[in-house]
């Protein structure tokens, strides 16, 4: 993992980030505290950020008290680093976030509040895991019965 140290514009608003460091990570985050309040997360640092155990204390600190601009995040945003067009991905197995994502750089984006949301879904790697095959159960269930439907012409 290497930490950007450019200061880069928010793919949401346009305003500038502010790095906030992760003494526990030894890493540092860009916020967009003077405006939308999305993250940015530069490759493989969500891995240390993604459970509830893992303190993001400066982060809610840094975020405390502010009041944000709102957004559309249905928009394609461009990658502050790469500027290159960024990939709406699904960061939860119940596929209720969707974040923002460079297929060059691994760099992620994260719209105000939905970091602390993904965290909060589940308490471990482990509990992501199971559901995520549960899920694939499910579809691989209905799938069956789609077929068994689509060749009794029932459909």
């Amino acid at each position: 993992m290497a930490d950007n140290y450019e200061i880069i514009t928010c793919p949401a608003c346009g305003k500038i980030m502010k790095k906030v460091y992760l003494e526990n990570q030894d890493f540092m985050v860009d916020i967009c505290l003077d405006g939308c309040g999305g993250i940015w997360l530069d490759n493989r640092e969500l891995k240390k950020l993604d459970e509830k155990a893992e303190d993001i204390t400066p982060i809610s600190e840094a975020k405390k008290d502010r009041d944000y601009i709102e957004v559309n995040k249905d928009v394609e945003r461009e990658c502050p680093l790469c500027h290159k067009p960024m990939v709406k991905n699904h960061v939860s197995a119940k596929q209720d976030i969707t974040i923002d994502e460079c297929y060059f750089c691994g760099g992620k984006f994260f719209d105000h509040s939905e970091l602390e949301a993904m965290r909060n879904q589940y308490n471990s790697d482990d509990e992501r895991l199971a559901d995520v095959r549960r899920l694939a159960q499910e579809s691989e269930k209905m799938q069956i019965i789609l077929d068994r439907l689509i060749q009794e012409d029932s459909f």
